[in-house]
């Protein structure tokens, strides 16, 4: 039986209201079919929040319990025990102290996400790790090669890797049903009165560092400095609550919008574990929103393959317009978003034809698939493959990571392949 799917408007309502992997994953035979899987959360503001609520729905449908909440802010903390009847904590690693907890779900700021990921692997836990993976190339590759090492399953968590028209493009594509790919593009985009950075991400005037009870926040343990996380600073309630507007702590609207597009891009292009950029180019700017935030309202994404494609991706929170998921080959197009048509282009229809059933459009069906967590777990206990898994992940986070880090520098950035870094 299917599981409801929960998407990423689901989980903001929720908050509002309160080396080829296509074999079964690494880890995958660590439990059975019928054996249960015991969760910890970590991160249980307004996207944990969704995700916990989730779990406990599912908990007996999945044969799952949540055990333990982790959260640096005692009020969201409380709600979360009060909403799971699991154990709780301000430091996470009492959550992974824990030899009977299964996997984690990773649902804070995205500095945390990479050494989260990794301690929770090298404590014996499969990982749920919210988009983006990670915040730096170098945590990304770091977080792919402990999968690696420790055979863990990982599940990195963009909604639309999960959509099974993005998996028929793919089968497309590979039978050649539209020619040689050369170019895709995609776009995110918003447009609100006040700004959702802003909306979703509402401060608690009373919360901080210097108070007790719910208000409490562990201000030195959400910034990581002691890790190298982010820089240490004086409490700052418009980065905490609003993460998202502030380089030290995320990517702005490419890792936090744009990850949802490139990583299901790269399953129908490139197959379930995408591919490394070659090149990487961005332009935009801070055209509308100058509240004080360092990330732009507007963004344009360039990037080129080895593989002989590129694609462009598109994120503003100043017009919500969007451009039409689409992927381009030499015989024909492949428009996304539901069930995926294909036509032919140009000069090409015969080759279009031959490959088609002798048709000049095609709408290929799809099938409903498990949503990302319940794919999660069917994977744990041996069945299936991931939707998005650390090859894909990493893949992804390094693109999106260079686009932001062209933006920032105002230049290209390259990509060496051997040596998996950047060069000039």
């Amino acid at each position: 039986m299917n599981s409801p799917t929960w998407s990423r408007r689901d989980f903001s309502r929720a908050f509002a209201t309160g080396t080829l992997l296509m074999a079964a994953a690494p880890g995958a035979s660590a439990l059975g079919a019928n054996d249960r899987i015991r969760f910890g959360v970590i991160g249980c503001g307004g996207m944990g929040t969704g995700h916990l609520g989730n779990l406990v729905k599912r908990a007996d449908e999945d044969n799952l319990r949540v055990l333990s909440v982790c959260d640096v802010y005692q009020r969201r903390l409380t709600r979360a025990q009060k909403l799971s009847s699991a154990d709780a904590s301000l430091d996470y690693r009492k959550v992974l102290d824990r030899k009977e907890i299964d996997a984690v779900l990773i649902a804070t700021p995205d500095h945390w996400h990479g050494k989260l990921a990794i301690d929770a692997m090298e404590a014996g836990k499969h990982v749920y790790v919210e988009k983006p993976m990670t915040h730096t190339v170098d945590q990304a590759l770091a977080v792919r090669d402990t999968v690696r090492r420790t055979k863990k399953v990982l599940q990195v968590g963009p909604q639309a890797t999960g959509s099974d028209g993005y998996w028929q493009a793919r089968a497309a594509i590979e039978s050649g049903r539209i020619g040689q790919v050369t170019w895709a593009q995609a776009s995110y985009n918003r447009n609100a009165r006040t700004c959702l950075f802003n909306t979703h991400q509402k401060i608690d005037p009373t919360a901080g560092p210097d108070k007790t009870g719910e208000d409490f926040i562990d201000w030195d343990m959400w910034l990581g400095h002691k890790h190298g996380l982010a820089p240490k600073i004086a409490w700052n309630a418009e980065h905490f609550f609003r993460f998202r507007k502030y380089w030290p702590y995320n990517g702005g609207v490419a890792t936090d919008l744009l990850y949802h597009k490139l990583a299901p891009l790269l399953v129908a292009i490139a197959g379930p574990n995408g591919a490394y950029p070659q090149r990487v180019n961005a332009a935009g700017g801070l055209y509308v929103e100058k509240d004080g935030r360092d990330i732009p309202d507007t963004f344009l994404l360039t990037i080129d393959y080895p593989q002989a494609f590129s694609l462009f991706l598109v994120s503003t929170l100043t017009n919500d317009t969007q451009l039409p998921d689409r992927i381009y080959g030499k015989h024909g197009t492949i428009d996304l978003g539901g069930d995926p048509v294909l036509r032919f282009n140009g000069d090409f229809k015969e080759e279009f034809k031959a490959k088609n059933d002798g048709k000049e459009e095609v709408k290929l069906a799809t099938r409903s698939r498990r949503d990302m967590v319940g794919n999660f777990l069917d994977v744990i206990r041996g069945e299936g493959t991931l939707h998005c898994n650390a090859e894909l992940g990493a893949a992804t986070m390094v693109a999106i990571k260079l686009g932001v880090e062209a933006y920032r520098q105002r230049k290209t950035m390259n990509w060496d392949a051997k040596t998996e870094r950047v060069v000039s």
